[in-house]
């Protein structure tokens, strides 16, 4: 037993160091229950499909990107794109596979996941469970009380304001995100990297990307509904959006889930995620997450959070509760995964893209342009409608 455990290990471990190598990159990421411990959201028990239109739009040939014009066809195979759908207003009007993808395999979501770890905290908050996002983090978790955590509001935590030192560079083989990769490939508890973190700024007035601040999230929801995320998700999200296919959860070895970025669904389940954030939180009629918390999760409230060039934050983008908002006149806001994931939502255009990649450059891209061109393609996409 010993002996299939720590074979298990090194596999993990092996699977992990190598698994943005170009060659594996792509079925590693459609693989992942192949490869991790997971658990299962199952389809809904009431499916609802999402209807097809008969006519099935083009995409941009290619995509202007500042003075530059960008053969679509090219940017697609650079990046190694694996899917993309659009919807607009109810229906499908265009979907893509391309590297051997189809509409039935699963793909991570990575930062994704974030997105959807908000919602399910909405919910929670709308039945009661988690009573207010002024309560601090130690309210729900007293484990963490004398770490960087220790008094920060859950607010701060939603808006990755909580001022822990965090350092997220992917090309530093020691830094704080690659440490925590470290344990991810071990399986070992995100709560106890999440202990070893100390604070660097005040809370709620310095805005820095901490991945793991969306464990802390998730660790309060199941501390708060005596739930795990899986269950939770299943009967107050995925049963109510008559989700089509199953999703699973990346899991360590304390059974609890990879919030940060571990869950992994269709590429039309992500399209229905969208649609329900497009909806204001409804879904056919029926409201899912509220549309104040809706609201509030996608309008920046600070000026530290704003759009625009900031001193406290490398991004261009605003952020609100795990969602990132552009400076925009059409009220566009997205989730993004690293490697070139994206759930791109345009309110005035009535439009949901979803883009799903396995672009294994990530790691050597320091500009954003990856992001950048992304969005330039969204964009000359909802031009169309």
């Amino acid at each position: 037993m010993t002996y299939l455990i720590f074979k298990q290990e090194a596999y993990q471990i092996y699977k992990v160091v190598t698994f943005f190598e170009k060659s594996q990159i792509t079925n590693n990421f459609r693989g992942i229950k192949d490869i991790f411990n997971t658990s299962k959201v199952e389809a809904s028990n009431k499916i609802d499909l999402l209807p097809v239109s008969n006519s099935n739009i083009g995409l941009p040939q290619s995509i202007l990107y500042l003075d530059s014009t960008i053969v679509t066809k090219e940017y697609f195979n650079h990046t190694l794109t694996d899917g993309i759908v659009v919807l607009q207003g109810d229906s499908i009007v265009h979907e893509s596979y391309m590297n051997g993808f189809t509409e039935k395999d699963f793909h991570i979501s990575w930062s994704m996941s974030k997105s959807v770890i908000s919602a399910l905290f909405g919910i929670a908050i709308d039945e009661g469970s988690i009573k207010s996002i002024d309560q601090t983090v130690t309210d729900y978790l007293p484990e963490f009380v004398g770490t960087g955590y220790d008094g920060v509001r859950i607010k701060d935590v939603l808006q990755m304001s909580t001022g822990v030192g965090f350092n997220e560079d992917y090309g530093d083989f020691y830094s704080d995100i690659n440490v925590m990769g470290r344990y991810f490939a071990l399986g070992m508890p995100m709560a106890e990297f999440a202990k070893t973190l100390k604070r660097d700024h005040e809370p709620g007035t310095y805005n820095q990307y901490v991945s793991i601040n969306t464990q802390i999230l998730g660790m309060i929801l199941v501390s708060a509904t005596g739930e795990s995320i899986t269950d939770f998700m299943q009967t107050r999200l995925w049963d109510k959006i008559g989700a089509a296919s199953p999703a699973y959860w990346i899991i360590d070895k304390a059974k609890m889930e990879f919030a940060i970025g571990g869950l992994n669904i269709t590429l039309r389940d992500y399209a229905r995620l969208g649609k329900l954030y497009l909806d204001s939180g409804r879904w056919k009629g029926t409201q899912v997450v509220t549309e104040d918390w809706v609201l509030a999760s996608v309008t920046p409230d600070a000026s530290h959070l704003l759009p625009g060039k900031r001193s406290t934050s490398k991004s261009d983008e605003g952020y609100g509760y795990q969602w990132w908002v552009p400076e925009s006149d059409e009220g566009e806001f997205y989730a993004i995964g690293i490697y070139s994931q994206y759930i791109y939502i345009n309110p005035a255009k009535d439009l949901v893209i979803v883009m799903l990649s396995s672009n294994f450059h990530f790691k050597n891209e320091k500009t954003g342009l990856y992001r950048k061109v992304a969005f330039s393609l969204f964009r000359d996409i909802a031009s169309t409608f």
